[in-house]
């Protein structure tokens, strides 16, 4: 036999393969591998998973070892090593070694880690990791050997997921391509073996085979690899696979069509198994020796056996000194094998030569052979030789039959999709459209809003019934079916559902592509040819997703059924199952591709079970990705975090998909979430939808969506296609200038794809500066057109740097697909910036969300975009409830500050009082110094206050916790108030310091002539005492009654009493308010002359001056609003300042100028706070006529019954008979003791402690009120007050309301108070709290006057007023009359005194439970009701369409908004025509076409859309639900004849769907609107 070889050199030392070539048959264990495979997974640190494996959910967790760079330093690192690696597609990952291993016998060779981890993984990690391995153009297991039971397994399972893509020569003129999944490409291939011993490396050869000369690749680990010359421990037996795909070019092409490679390590001899396997599989088997024993019949054997059906080459190695020519020629001879078939490598010779001489013996051998085999037919093969197949597993088998019940019925896919799943196809479109009309109204035209309403929902409604109408299909049945199978059986049934709908319209795909080739050579038909290929592409698609989507709308449909419709029920745990499925890693569809819609009911309540699957309050953080299609976004989050979002040439990403991701609990605290959620989108400017309509608007919602939804978004840009780009920014600027308005705060990082040079972030420097520019211009166009035109930069919109937010990642291939692996660079850059975003994570400042927040996000976000393409309004729960805490902080901190100044003033009004008296504690002799001294205190007083406030409000914002970040924007509001806050606080305080000084001043000169009259009579009376006691006769009482008359009567007739004059009130508030008038104008003084303010404010207000209103009568609408307005104005003013005079009237004090200046200023402000409202000098005058006449009158009257009060003859008459009985007991000399601590008591200190009760108790009952839910922010306030007026169903009530809101209110805080104070018993806890602190000071005071050295009564008595002169004001004249004719004795006085005090508290309870609350309200210096309302009232600004009260917290707001708007028909607005009330809601008519026409306008029509152009400090947002304004439909539908009636119009056409409204939905709907849960 003639032998034909190759002077070939020598091809190096032994491999790997020659390595332990005796380890036993492949049929029995061999002697010692099972204690090998029990010591290597120990030294792995994977023998816990050989039994219980290893999930491909617990590889993908996140972990501290996942971000950082730590090398493997030891052998049980190794495998996380590899794993971590792999899945981020890094080629290196096969160059694993220990750092700490300096013996090359302690070294791990890569393919026993690699068959460790196969047999301690899942099937489905299994499928990942060999996936994976293919794209990294690593051979893949084909047998997998098991050293512990001896067998091997067919790993056809873990191949399936495997699609390769290529092009063979003859495709290559059409430049078409073949897209299949490998395990079912019939393909020839080709194996290498080896008998016994051999120095050739195969492996490393095979390498050399498989790469051109420009892309070598190690696609089978060998000697010359790191570790690869490690002993193997387990590895022996494992046959691996590889293939060899053609790209279409002969250049570079090594073999014209594909091929398939497999390798077996080991001899043979021991694993005749899996050579015979290879044998009946192959179309050729190459078998590499050192020396053949051609006398062994084992060998012969071998070779000859009848199910070896494959060729057979023998390459042998020449060099090998074992190497015999003479037996290799008896081998041939005896297996017939010609020259062709034997290949001996020659001395001297090159390998490469060698390499050339085999792979042309191997591209002959795949041309010409026709034994092609598919990988599932290789079953049948593995069966017949007792190899296991890991298909055949009872659960995967059962689940691919399930899953083949449904694929194998699809024959068109058009058809089926209509057939079986018929709810989400058309009728799912068009309820999409009918969603976003409902929202938008673009095509209301001239129709009724609320009319055109419920004609859309009716047409829903037909829509929900349809798809209620159908059965359920048997697809449908068996998918529900499916996925509810228990265990793994779920996870095989949805792959096989994957793999088996991915295989279907491959075909059709390839179809359409030679259809648009042909057609769009006519360049006349090119577009519409482009419109309508595509629209047929989207049509054939058919995925998982689409059967969800179908289940979706199955639930959705069923929930417009009764809750006990046996079919709603049927379907109840639906939600459950997906979330489940979530739970275990499978993506979740958000974003409905094909309709652009989310089914937000179905995702709802998705979100809401996976939120009870996982404890409670489990915290999430999102990564989304946007970008232009095709820039391999999803592979990007696949090489990033090792999912699988699906990557294919024949769909692309449609919607937006979001995955789980479990955080492990080492980066728990370090990023304070357990979950981190990743959104994959379909690119933007995507060419399908560019044909479709509205795919701009598409664009924009999807942006605005995953962006509001992300903590990090990845945009992914080209700097290449200049336009494109620009569209892509200005889509991503809108979505993030939207997310600041709402307070959001996502970082960004731009990513640059396919730049691989090192330089490239010093090179791209001026790319980056055109990106940023470019940035930049997008904002400003976004900004214009979303109307906040303050944005002016990126950097305005968000925390950005152009150094630190950009990364440029080098393409994902190292070469020419398809036989190029993952480009090493690629993978460690996406590394660094998965590394970089996991820090960005670490430091957000705001935190994270739980599920059920993250679902309120998709909620609120999504109902926003629907409501307008660009003109964003936004509003959701966890916004509100963010607001709502932050108002509430403020509230308590204004309170606190409020009332340490209440307090602060008391005490300072009670130093005032008692000034100039021996309770005086001041050394100061001058009032106005003195007053000077106290205004500096509070100066100082409420500096502090307002720094502790606004370190409050820094503090607030500090936390992480509360979604504080989401109200940021408002932050600089409520600085503004706190200082606003300050300087009317101060104002107030300065009033009432000044006007207590007055009143101080204003009682000096009374006190004075009283003083001198006491003096008088006390002299007089010890002139008598002394007269009578001369006479030395023991008198009567009646005889001392009658002495005592006469001196009384003498002593008054020297007395002058000069008369009291009383001040003309009127012309000194006259005066006031010429003064203040006077630099109106001449017009302003005219008017002020035309009438006397005598005549002024005696009836109600009513201002019709000439040339004002006349001239609005001539345009009625704009004179009916206008008087409507302005005279809302007038009222408030008017009851304001009435609340003020009577406040004064109460206290009984003296007239003083500063009550009246207080009062115009009190209407400049209100005036200068409204100048919305457009008034003239007329009404301006007119107003401050009448309040200053009514209130000249009320001041007046004041006046003369203070100066009355204080007349000295009265005083002295008042005291007369006190003198008479003093006058005896000294005459008589009795013990004044005990009667005169009674009389101290009764008449200096108890009116001081009850004026002290009532000076104090306003505070605690203002307190006491505010810890009520209902007062405590102006929000829970209108909705309390909205809620009591639903449960009274009283129409007068809400009549009231809407025309007299403020007045309301008022009465319905007096209600409250009464009604919360109703048992008296919380009100008497707060006077006894207040008795008792007064009971111990007074103590306090008499026990330290009592170490005073003197026993001078009067001074004893002086020190006592004094101690107390900072809490109590103790009457003058009381005081004065108590010290006459005191003869007491100092020790005995202070017993009684302190016995007396002592019994005080008995007696003032007692009185206090029989005076009425009602009573004690009219005493309070403070008033609880005006307090109250002063504070939840707001700014008392109203919707300018409805009247709606503004909602908006802080002293000072930018912007006023209300969270619930009426029927314009309550607030008195009727249609010119019919004279009915309109139903029209403003939430709604702000985003419809419809215009409206007023004063503001100057009676022209301008649209509703663009209402911000005329209320640019309205904010009116469109309703937070179709049912949010549903409150005010109930209401108007109700009482509608009785609005009418009262407002004499004829009543509204009320819409059919408002009669549904009952009072259940009305009270839900109050509370969707105000946030209340």
């Amino acid at each position: 036999m003639s032998i034909s070889g190759l002077d070939c050199g020598g091809v190096g030392p032994s491999d790997s393969d020659s390595e332990l070539s005796s380890s036993g048959s492949s049929s029995a264990v061999p002697l010692g591998s099972l204690k090998h495979l029990e010591s290597l997974l120990e030294e792995l640190g994977l023998n816990q998973y050989y039994r219980e494996k290893l999930s491909l959910s617990r590889i993908l967790e996140i972990n501290k070892k996942s971000i950082t760079d730590e090398p493997a330093k030891c052998k049980a690192d190794l495998p996380w090593y590899f794993l971590k690696r792999l899945m981020m597609f890094n080629v290196t990952c096969i160059n694993v070694k220990c750092t700490s291993v300096s013996n090359t016998d302690d070294m791990v060779n890569p393919l026993d880690i690699i068959t460790a981890l196969f047999l301690c993984s899942d099937s489905f990690l299994q499928q990942e990791m060999a996936l994976k391995m293919s794209m990294c153009q690593f051979s893949v297991p084909l047998l997998l050997p098991n050293c512990d039971t001896g067998q091997c397994t067919l790993m056809l399972w873990a191949m399936r997921d495997i699609v390769k893509k290529y092009r063979p020569q003859s495709l290559s003129q059409s430049k078409g391509f073949i897209e299949e999944r490998i395990v079912l490409s019939e393909l020839p291939m080709v194996s290498f073996v080896r008998l016994g011993e051999c120095s050739l490396s195969k492996s490393e050869i095979l390498n050399k085979l498989l790469s051109n000369a420009q892309q070598y690749h190690d696609t089978f680990v060998h000697h010359n690899m790191e570790c690869g010359d490690s002993p193997r421990r387990i590895s022996n037996g494992l046959t691996e696979i590889t293939w060899y795909l053609p790209c279409g070019n002969t250049n570079i092409d090594i073999f014209s069509q594909p091929v398939a490679v497999a390798n077996l390590h080991g001899d043979i001899a021991s694993f005749e198994i899996q050579y015979s396997f290879l044998c009946q599989t192959s179309a050729a088997v190459f078998v590499f020796f050192d020396h053949l024993d051609s006398e062994s019949e084992f060998v012969i054997n071998l070779f000859k056996s009848q199910n070896h059906k494959a060729p057979i080459f023998l390459v042998g190695n020449g060099e090998s000194k074992h190497f015999s020519l003479e037996a290799l020629r008896k081998l041939a001879t005896k297996l017939n094998l010609n020259k062709n078939n034997i290949i001996i490598t020659a001395k001297q010779k090159d390998d490469a030569d060698f390499v050339k001489y085999l792979r042309k013996t191997v591209r002959n051998v795949v041309e010409k052979s026709e034994k092609k085999m598919k990988m599932e037919k290789m079953v049948n093969v593995a069966h017949e030789l007792g190899i296991l197949v890991d298909e055949d597993a009872p659960e995967c088998q059962t689940a691919k039959k399930n899953a083949e019940a449904i694929t194998a019925e699809i024959q068109d896919i058009h058809t089926y999709k209509e057939d079986q799943l018929p709810r989400h196809s058309q009728i799912w479109t068009i309820l999409t459209l009918l969603e976003k009309e409902e929202f938008r109204l673009q095509n209301v035209g001239s129709k009724n809003v609320e009319d055109y309403k419920r004609d859309i929902q009716k047409q829903k409604e037909v829509l929900r019934q349809k798809q209620n109408s159908y059965e359920i299909s048997t697809a449908m049945t068996n998918f529900i079916t499916g996925i509810s199978s228990p265990g793994t059986e779920r996870f095989y049934f949805l792959k096989w559902m994957q793999m088996n709908l991915n295989n279907v319209p491959h075909i059709k795909l390839s179809e359409l592509r030679e259809k648009y080739k042909e057609k769009c050579k006519n360049s006349e038909i090119k577009e519409n040819c482009k419109s309508c290929i595509n629209k047929l592409i989207s049509s054939i698609s058919l995925g998982t997703e689409h059967f969800f989507r179908e289940m979706g709308q199955i639930y959705e449909a069923s929930l417009s059924l009764p809750e006990t419709d046996p079919v709603r029920q049927q379907f109840q745990h639906l939600p459950k199952l997906c979330a489940e499925l979530l739970l275990d890693g499978f993506p979740l569809e958000l974003v409905d591709g094909d309709a652009s819609n989310i089914p937000l009911r179905w995702v709802s309540d998705v979100l809401s079970q996976l939120s009870d699957l996982v404890s409670p309050n489990r915290k999430i953080l999102v990564v989304t990705v946007l970008g232009v299609q095709s820039t391999g976004k999803s592979t990007l989050l696949n090489t990033m975090f090792g999912v699988q979002f699906a990557v294919s040439s024949g769909r692309c990403t449609r919607g937006a998909f979001m995955l789980l991701i479990k955080i492990n609990e080492d980066m728990k605290n370090v990023l304070n979430c357990d979950y981190m959620v990743i959104i994959d989108t379909e690119g933007l400017k995507s060419p399908e939808l560019a044909q479709l309509d509205n795919s701009y608007e598409h664009d924009n919602e999807l942006a605005t969506l995953v962006v509001g939804l992300s903590d990090v978004t990845i945009v992914n840009i080209a700097m290449e296609n200049l336009i494109e780009m620009k569209d892509i920014l200005q889509i991503v600027v809108h979505a993030f200038l939207r997310m600041k308005e709402v307070g959001k705060k996502p970082k960004c990082q731009f990513v640059h794809q396919n730049v691989s040079d090192v330089s490239a972030h010093e090179k791209n420097l001026q790319d980056r500066k055109l990106l940023l520019k470019q940035l930049n211009e997008m904002t400003q166009a976004a900004a214009k057109m979303e109307k906040k035109e303050g944005n002016k930069s990126f950097t305005d919109v968000m925390e950005y740097s152009p150094d630190t937010g950009n990364w440029y990642i080098p393409g994902p291939w190292n070469g020419n697909p398809p036989m190029a692996p993952v480009n090493a660079g690629y993978s460690e850059a996406v590394y660094e910036l998965k590394k970089n975003i996991i820090q960005l994570l670490r430091n957000c400042e705001s935190s994270a969300n739980n599920i059920m927040e993250f679902k309120e996000w998709v909620k609120s976000l999504w109902n926003a975009v629907k409501h307008e393409n660009f003109i964003f309004s936004f509003r959701n729960s966890l916004v509100a409830d963010a607001y709502m805490k932050l108002c509430t902080e403020f509230n308590k901190w204004e309170w606190e500050f409020r009332k340490e100044m209440y307090t602060w003033v008391t005490n300072a009004e009670t130093k005032i009082y008692n000034f100039g008296t021996i309770a005086a504690k001041s050394e100061k002799s001058d009032m106005r110094e003195f007053l000077r001294s106290l205004k500096s205190e509070a100066s100082t007083v409420l500096s502090a206050w307002e720094t502790k406030i606004l370190e409050n409000l820094t503090q607030y914002f500090k936390q992480t916790e509360g979604h504080v970040y989401l109200v940021e924007g408002y932050k600089e509001e409520f600085s503004n108030s706190a200082k606003i806050l300050h300087r009317e606080i101060e104002s107030s305080v300065k009033y009432q310091l000044e006007a207590a000084a007055e009143n101080r001043k204003g009682m000096t000169e009374i006190n004075k002539i009283k003083d001198n009259h006491t003096k008088e009579i006390k002299k007089a009376v010890r002139e008598l005492i002394d007269k009578c006691q001369k006479k030395k006769v023991q008198m009567t009482d009646t005889e001392l009654d009658k002495e005592f008359e006469k001196m009384w009567s003498e002593t008054l007739d020297n007395l002058s009493f000069s008369e009291q004059k009383t001040s003309n009130v009127t012309d000194k508030v006259s005066h006031y308010l010429r003064e203040n008038l006077k630099h109106r104008g001449s017009r302003a003084n005219q008017l002020l002359s035309e009438r006397s303010l005598q005549d002024c404010g005696k009836e109600s207000f009513k201002h019709t001056a000439e040339g004002w209103f006349s001239k609005l009568k001539k345009r009625t609408k704009k004179g009916h609003n206008h008087k409507k307005n302005t005279k809302h104005l007038a009222d408030t003013i008017i009851d304001t300042c009435t609340d003020f005079v009577n406040e004064q009237v109460k206290r009984k004090n003296n007239y003083h100028d500063t009550y009246i200046q207080e009062i115009i200023h009190m209407i400049d402000e209100k005036l200068k706070k409204n100048q919305d409202v457009k008034i003239t000098i007329e009404f301006e005058v007119s107003l401050k006529q009448h309040i200053c006449g009514f209130a000249a009158r009320k001041f007046q009257k004041m006046h003369e019954d203070f100066i009355e009060k204080n007349d000295p003859h009265r005083c002295l008459a008042k005291n007369k008979e006190k003198f008479n009985d003093d006058f005896k007991d000294v005459f008589h000399e009795r013990d004044q003791c005990q009667k005169k601590a009674e009389e101290f008591t009764n008449l200096c200190l108890k009116p001081a402690v009850e004026d002290f009760v009532h000076r104090s108790l306003g505070l605690n009952v203002i307190d006491e009120m505010r810890k009520l839910e209902q007062f405590s922010t102006q929000m829970f306030f209108q909705y309390s007050v909205l809620l009591d007026l639903l449960s009274k169903e009283d129409f007068q009530s809400y009549l009231s309301y809407i025309s007299s809101y403020e007045k309301y209110v008022k009465s319905w805080i007096l209600e409250q108070i009464k009604e919360h104070f109703s048992n008296e018993s919380t009100v008497f806890e707060f006077e006894d709290q207040h008795l008792q602190s007064c009971v111990k000071c007074i103590i306090s005071a008499i026990n330290k006057a009592k170490t005073s050295e003197s026993d001078d009564l009067k001074a004893f008595v002086e020190d006592i007023c004094k101690e107390l002169g900072d809490k109590l004001v103790i009457s003058q004249d009381a005081l004065g009359a108590f010290m006459i004719l005191n003869n007491a004795d100092k020790e005995q006085f202070a017993h009684w005194l302190t016995t007396s005090v002592n019994d005080m508290p008995e007696t003032l309870r007692k009185k206090f439970k029989e005076s009425a609350f009602e009573m004690k309200l009219q005493h309070l210096h403070v008033n609880p009701q005006n307090e109250l309302f002063n504070k939840l009232i707001g700014c008392g600004k109203q919707c300018p369409f409805c009247k709606a009260p503004c909602d908006a917290g802080g002293k000072v707001h930018t912007e006023h908004f209300a969270s619930l708007h009426r029927p314009k028909g309550l607030g008195r607005y009727k249609w010119d025509s019919t004279k009915n009330l309109v139903t029209d809601i403003c939430s709604s008519s702000v985003i419809s076409e419809n215009r409206f026409c007023c004063n503001d306008t100057n009676n022209e029509w301008h649209p509703y859309k663009k209402y911000k152009e005329i209320y640019k400090d309205w904010n009116i947002q469109a309703d937070v639900s179709l049912e949010a304004s549903d409150y005010w439909k109930h209401v108007m539908t109700k009482y509608n004849s009785d609005f009418a009636k009262e407002y004499k119009a004829e009543p509204a056409n009320i819409p059919e769907t408002w009669h549904d409204i009952n009072k259940d939905k009305a009270e839900k709907s109050l509370k969707e609107s105000f946030y209340i849960n």
